[in-house]
């Protein structure tokens, strides 16, 4: 397992955070499968670690859904169900749009810069074929979008969501083809801003998540 800190921006949380954090990070990322045991002793010692914020860090992930304590197993991980996965898109269908429309009258030169330089990345490693760059440049876009749509309440909450479609937005990108449909999109959504256009920059946005929970429910499909 890699090291509690490898990945750690936030070098002043106290330590039962960082393993929080750590623990659901490698749960939403699909690092830690769903069915796999979490042993508390084990985990205190690969993260160098007591055993008390493992604990800590275990209820937190219960009360979020992401582990169940089993009987005769511990603890185990449940991670995200596919009506989870359902849900965060439907949700996602109503207010990014709204954050969509938003950036379009509030968004400023830096952030419609930074925006379209996000946007040629992700053709880049597209391009290349390099999935899980292309995912954190396309969680990237949409993250200035939520800023610039300049209102803390909605981009709190999208945010938040954005750590659950980590997986289903790589597994939408596996489809043959999709990548290079939701650069299009992107591209479609960006064009929409950049020009101050919220009612095309909203169907755009909702066409495009409309496409990626069809594309992320197709890859699950047995």
């Amino acid at each position: 397992m890699e090291t509690l800190w490898a990945n750690d921006k936030e070098k002043t949380l106290p330590l039962r955070e960082k393993v929080f954090q750590f623990l659901r990070n490698s749960i939403l990322d699909g690092k830690i499968e769903p069915g796999e045991n979490l042993v508390e002793t084990k985990l205190a010692d690969d993260l160098g670690v007591s055993r008390t914020p493992i604990r800590e860090a275990f209820r937190k992930l219960e009360l979020e859904g992401l582990v169940s304590s089993v009987p005769n197993k511990g603890v185990v991980v449940k991670g995200i169900s596919k009506q989870d996965t359902k849900d965060i898109f439907s949700i996602r269908m109503h207010l990014e749009p709204l954050a969509a429309s938003w950036a379009a009258l509030r968004i400023t030169p830096d952030e419609i810069t930074k925006l379209e330089e996000n946007l040629q990345l992700m053709e880049f490693y597209i391009k290349r074929g390099d999935l899980h760059q292309a995912s954190k440049k396309n969680t990237d876009f949409h993250a200035i979008i939520f800023e610039a749509a300049k209102s803390n309440p909605l981009k709190q909450i999208l945010n938040s969501l954005q750590e659950y479609v980590h997986l289903a937005r790589l597994a939408s990108l596996k489809n043959p083809g999709r990548p290079e449909k939701a650069l299009d999109e992107h591209k479609c959504i960006f064009d929409a801003i950049s020009a101050g256009n919220p009612d095309c920059a909203a169907e755009c946005m909702k066409q495009h998540v409309l496409r990626s929970s069809e594309s992320a429910q197709k890859r699950n499909e047995p």
